[in-house]
Order: C-alpha cells, then structure tokens, then sequence
C-alpha cells in the first residue's frame, strides 16, 4: 500500500510539471504580433458596378503601399453603396450617379451629412453586334430607340431586324444616368421611360454577353466594360452635330455627348486612413483610372 501511495504522489508531481511545461510553450502571439493585428485599419467600399473594377484596382495598389490598411471593395449597384453608406455599414459608397434628394434627406434624418467626392469620369458607350451595318446615332434616335418608337433598324439605316432593348437594372446609377439625359435628353419635366420591351440585365457582363450572341441588340455601358466583340456607335447630340465615338480625349474635349463624373461617398468628412486613401486616389491613384478604361480628372490648375 505505501508503494502505490508513492507512486500515486509521483503521478501528480509529474502531471503538475507537464501542465507547467505545457503553459510555457503557449502559442498566442507575442505581444508585439498582436498590437499589429489590432493596429491593421479596414476600409469598407461598397456600390457603382461601373466603379469595383477601378475601385479593385486603387485598392490593391494602395494596399501595397501600405499594409497595415485593408480595403474591402464590392458591388451590387450605386442605389445600394449609398443605403450602406446611410446605414453607416460601409465607409465609402462608390457611385456613377449624384445621390437623389431624398437619399441625401435619408442621410440627413441619421444624422449624416454625405461629403461627395467626384473620383474619375466615365463615357457610356451605345454598343451593338459587330454584324449590325449601322455605325451611328443621334441622341434623339436613342430616345425613341429605348422608349419603343423606333422598333426595327431599318428605320435608323439598318436591316429589316426587329431591335432587342438591354439596359441595367433600375439599382444601377448608369441606368438613372441615361434614363435622364438620354431617353428624357436631361428634361427635367419629361416623363419618358424605358420601354416595357426592354431586358434589364444585372451586370455589365451580363450586357456583353447578350450583345456577343444576340445580332438585333442594343445595349449601353461604361466604356470601361466595352469589349473587343462589340461595335462602339458614334453619337451625335442632333441631326446637325459631328457623330463622335467615346474616348478619353473626346470626353475631355466634351464633343462625346454621353459622357458623366464617378463618385464616392462618405458620411460626413472623412478622417484617418479613409481620408489618405481618398486624397492618394484624387492624387496618385488617378495614374490608374485610363488603364482601366476611365477618364482621369484634369489637373487642378493654380
């Protein structure tokens, strides 16, 4: 009996040492580790589907020159960036619009002031099948293309086609951009709207990719999203008017009629990592915007 009572004592001294060994060999991190965990800074971008891809671009870049900053960039539509941004679920709310009266009363009633930012510019391009024999309209033809006057290209110069209509979803600012300035030609007081024929698709490559297979559509988009297999029309602001293709140069020069700011968003004033990442956009990011098919901004002149 005293040699299993010896052995038993034995036991728990070894047990009590391997429990000792085994808090000295913890695996948190050191304290150093944890304080730059905590110290990494996240920038929420949400919004303009016409912006991620650029608003991707600047992120990466500028999270290259400076790691302790995260930037989480996502989609889903101007209308949608500027509720989170209402909502307070999201730093910066990317935009391809101005936000509407009663978006910024929204913000108002949750006691935001929204602090615009204009970020880039961005031409829309009217795209058809590179098949389609026309190559030109007016912003008029557009009009009545969109609201279901015109329904066959015969009637613009084309074939005896009837026209398939493709625009975003209503979510979309590039949807409410040229819903007021081209179907309704910036009328304030006109009550134009899409055809009901007209196919909204959710995504500018959902537009590409109706437009490769489908001869008789008619599409619109940032001419950031524009690609090889598509035919790019030239527009003309009348009858009497130069038909002129999109392009950083003919936006620049304002001959390009279809032409608009980009937008970002924030509740109020920004402050700290949001306000250098944004001035670094407004500054050396612009380097980026025409790889990506923008239009950077004019230098500021003194």
């Amino acid at each position: 009996m005293m040699r299993r009572h010896g052995l038993s004592h034995w036991l728990a001294i070894s047990l009590l040492l391997f429990s000792l060994s085994l808090a000295g060999c913890s695996t948190e991190p050191p304290e150093s580790e944890t304080r730059g965990i905590e110290a990494t800074e996240v920038i929420e971008n949400k919004g303009s589907d016409t912006l991620v891809n650029l608003a991707l671009a600047w992120a990466e870049a500028y999270m290259q020159l400076h790691p302790e900053v995260r930037i989480s960039v996502t989609g889903g539509g101007t209308g949608t960036g500027i509720a989170a941004m209402i909502n307070g679920t999201v730093d910066i709310a990317n935009a391809s619009r101005e936000m509407k009266p009663e978006e910024i009363e929204a913000a108002k009633a949750n006691g935001i002031v929204p602090k615009e930012f204009i970020v880039a510019r961005d031409a829309i391009a009217v795209v058809v099948h590179p098949a389609n024999p026309v190559n030109a309209l007016t912003l008029q033809q557009v009009s009545d293309i969109y609201t279901g006057k015109i329904t066959n290209w015969r009637e613009v110069g084309g074939e005896n086609r009837p026209i398939v209509l493709l625009s975003r979803e209503s979510n979309s600012g590039t949807y409410v951009y040229f819903l007021e300035n081209v179907i309704r030609l910036g009328d304030k007081e006109s009550t134009l709207l899409f055809s009901p024929e007209t196919l909204l698709m959710p995504s500018s490559e959902g537009i590409s990719a109706e437009i490769r297979q489908n001869p008789n559509a008619i599409g619109y988009d940032g001419l950031g999203y524009v690609t090889p297999d598509q035919k790019v029309l030239a527009i003309a602001r009348d009858a009497q008017s130069p038909y002129v293709l999109p392009s950083v140069d003919s936006v620049n020069d304002g001959s390009y009629p279809i032409s608009r700011p980009l937008y970002m968003y924030t509740a109020g004033e920004p402050k700290g990592h949001v306000a250098a990442y944004l001035q670094w956009i407004l500054g050396e990011g612009q380097s980026l915007v025409p790889k990506l098919g923008f239009v950077p901004l004019k230098p500021q002149t003194k």
